[in-house]
């Protein structure tokens, strides 16, 4: 190899590693600066609007849950055992109360977000039993391995949100995993975090660890959670669910309120229909909200995906979620509730062009339709039953992308580049000129994890391809991480709280 290539090579593996050691810069949330994308026009809008009003009162929903039967009779709903009919007009004045957005609360106060508006807030990946480790080997998560992605959400600038139960430790008995996740994201992490929503015990015992963690005066007057519940779509909000969701509302925490599309299966084979349909389930199970606590804060979510014909396997990155996604965003809107949608999803197993197409596909309609709260941006994988680490670093890259062009276009002096233009002249070049010289550095985004260098270069670096070189990204990531300080009076009273919790809790699900 020459001198000259060696040169070069050496350059290039000193201005990665400069970039790789310089200190991290955690970003503010996204305030758009970009229009918004909607689908349909207000006719188009108001006739899905309409069908969701004709579900609601001739079909109904299913409430499995007796507190919430009792509260939709007071309410004025038409009964009938479990299945309540919604008369028009019910639930949109029941939605009257619902704030159009809310700040939660980090314990950093510089990382807490303004979740509605014209803001989008990205979290980690959500719920997958399977990780896809640093050794590109597929197995079960562990307590590890959630901490590990704690601690890469907090290091990632572009995630905004430390998240929720980014992987399954399987390692700790279900009833008292709750715990340990919830912990993490507090000791691992200063960013706001997620609940846990699989047994109303296990919310309240999250509400206690905030309570320790803010202060019982703090959390009863401000919003410090903001969790996810599910509907059982087709049409179905049972007991788990909402009985989680009475602990957060009571509480005045946030919950993202989403029915689980994957239309074919869950909902009908037809994008406007399955949209009708996701629109009534998301109404429903806010509106109950409203009821157990008027103007606690919920938003509106949306999970969609499409179903295979041929395999029944969930597809996506596809138009038509994207165009649920686009539709559902307006809805929300048009209720004035924040709206949660979209993430970097695939059915990809490994972190692959598939994998690529899909998440971008999915992405780029989250962004463009106005989306406030993004779950499983960085990580999906296998249609969400892995957490990839190579996965969670190149999607925190694409992310990064996105919110630089959410900035919008730079028409300021110096981005319009006049003198520059002047300098240079016909024929020249720009690579000297003064305006380049102070803006090299910052002028485009660069990406920490693509390669673009010749092949010779790639060659001689080893030939990694970009799972590899993310993967290694989140080596260095983790080798960097220190964790933020916790007083250590709030840490010993929330290991107190878990261990007496633990010393009641059965080590299995009875």
């Amino acid at each position: 190899m020459s001198d000259a290539a060696t040169k070069r090579r050496g350059g290039t593996s000193g201005r990665r590693a400069e970039r790789a050691t310089a200190p991290i810069v955690q970003k503010r949330y996204i305030t758009r600066d970009i229009p918004l994308y909607e689908l349909l026009n207000a006719e188009g809008l108001e006739v899905v609007h309409q069908e969701s009003m004709t579900i609601l009162e001739e079909i109904g929903l299913d409430f499995r849950y007796e507190p919430a039967i009792e509260l939709w009779r007071k309410a004025g709903a038409s009964v009938d055992g479990q299945r309540i009919r919604f008369p028009r007009g019910l639930i949109a004045e029941t939605l009257k109360t619902a704030p159009s957005q809310y700040t939660q609360h980090a314990r950093n106060p510089e990382r807490s977000v303004v979740i509605g508006g014209r803001n989008t807030v990205f979290a980690p990946t959500y719920g997958s039993p399977f990780v896809r480790d640093l050794e590109n080997k597929r197995r079960y998560g562990t307590l590890e391995d959630l901490q590990n992605f704690v601690k890469l959400a907090y290091m990632t600038p572009v995630l905004h949100h430390s998240g929720g139960v980014i992987c399954e430790p399987v390692d700790i008995p279900v009833p008292k995993r709750h715990l340990d996740i919830v912990y993490s994201h507090i000791k691992y992490s200063d960013k706001p975090f997620m609940g846990i929503v699989t047994a109303p015990e296990r919310a309240e015992d999250t509400v206690k660890l905030a309570q320790i963690l803010f202060g019982e005066e703090f959390v009863a007057g401000n919003t410090v959670l903001t969790s996810v519940v599910n509907c059982n779509s087709p049409m179905v909000w049972d007991g788990t669910m909402l009985s989680a969701l009475s602990v957060y509302a009571r509480n005045n925490q946030a919950v993202l309120v989403t029915p689980f599309i994957m239309a074919g299966a869950m909902a009908p084979a037809s994008t406007a229909g399955a949209i009708a349909q996701l629109n009534a389930e998301v109404l429903a199970g806010i509106a109950f909200a409203q009821l157990v606590r008027p103007g606690a804060p919920m938003v509106y979510g949306i999970f969609a995906a499409t179903v295979s014909m041929q395999s029944g396997a969930p597809m996506m990155g596809t138009p038509e979620p994207a165009m649920m996604i686009y539709v559902s965003t307006q809805l929300a809107r048009r209720y004035g509730l924040p709206v949660r949608a979209g993430g970097m999803l695939t059915g990809s197993k490994i972190a692959d062009a598939q994998a690529a197409y899909e998440s971008l596909g999915t992405m780029i309609p989250t962004l463009m339709g106005g989306t406030n709260f993004v779950l499983h941006s960085a990580g999906w994988l296998e249609a969400g039953l892995a957490a990839g680490y190579g996965k969670f670093m190149l999607d925190a890259d694409q992310i990064a992308m996105l919110q630089s062009f959410a900035k919008g276009l730079d028409l300021s002096e110096e981005s319009r580049a006049m003198e520059a233009i002047r300098e240079v002249g016909p024929g020249g070049h720009y690579l000297g000129c003064a305006h380049t010289q102070r803006n090299f550095k910052t002028a485009f985004y660069t990406s920490q994890i693509a390669d673009n260098n010749s092949f010779e270069q790639w060659e001689a670096e080893g030939g990694r391809d970009a799972n590899q070189r993310a993967t290694e990204a989140a080596r260095r990531l983790l080798a960097q991480y220190e964790a933020p300080p916790l007083d250590a009076a709030i840490d010993e009273a929330l290991q107190e709280f878990m261990t007496k919790r633990k010393a009641v809790l059965p080590n299995t699900v009875t």
